[in-house]
């Protein structure tokens, strides 16, 4: 399926699920690696990422712990750069490497937020893994920025957990809105 609507919005395939699979087990590979004989705290940022999350944890193989925080800052397609968190983040950070994994890095302003909130409690370390990450939006630097599945253009995407009005969330594949 090459193009599909939702929501009378037309959108074409950016990158199939086999391309998303082979990407996650080379980040997986990278993990395990960096915290080999460590136990990561992995906390996904709701709602887009929870099926990007869900893969990822499937390729660790060390112990690891699981959470997530649900912030918010979109309204349509556009981000709004208003936070609006919804419910937070464990409070057990202190001294533990946190991995937080993101489906889409574009503004960086809510990625500013949560990092700023992990911090305060002090952990060891500190590195976001996110499946997409659009270069061109970027406004705040993202030093913690460690691990990207693929880089994109500055475009509206939906699907593999990412949403359009709520909706495309199951797609198998991500899609790119047609102009």
């Amino acid at each position: 399926m090459n193009k599909i609507q939702i929501a009378g919005k037309e959108f074409e395939l950016l990158l199939d699920n086999d391309n998303i699979s082979k990407r996650i087990r080379l980040i997986g590979i990278q993990l395990n690696v960096d915290y080999e004989n460590r136990s990561p705290v992995f906390i996904g940022v709701l709602n887009g990422s929870f099926l990007f999350m869900a893969d990822l944890l499937r390729e660790f193989d060390g112990p690891c712990e699981a959470g997530f925080i649900r912030v918010s800052s979109y309204e349509g397609t556009e981000s709004s750069g208003t936070m609006k968190q919804a419910f937070g983040l464990p409070e057990d950070l202190h001294n533990r490497d946190v991995i937080i994994v993101e489906d889409i890095v574009d503004t960086g302003f809510t990625l500013c937020h949560i990092l700023n909130e992990v911090h305060k409690q002090a952990p060891a370390s500190v590195r976001v893994c996110a499946l997409l990450f659009k270069p061109a939006a970027l406004k705040t630097e993202i030093a913690e920025l460690e691990y990207v599945g693929f880089e994109i253009a500055n475009e509206f995407v939906v699907g593999y957990g990412l949403d359009y009005i709520g909706l495309g969330r199951n797609l198998k594949d991500i899609y790119r809105a047609k102009m």
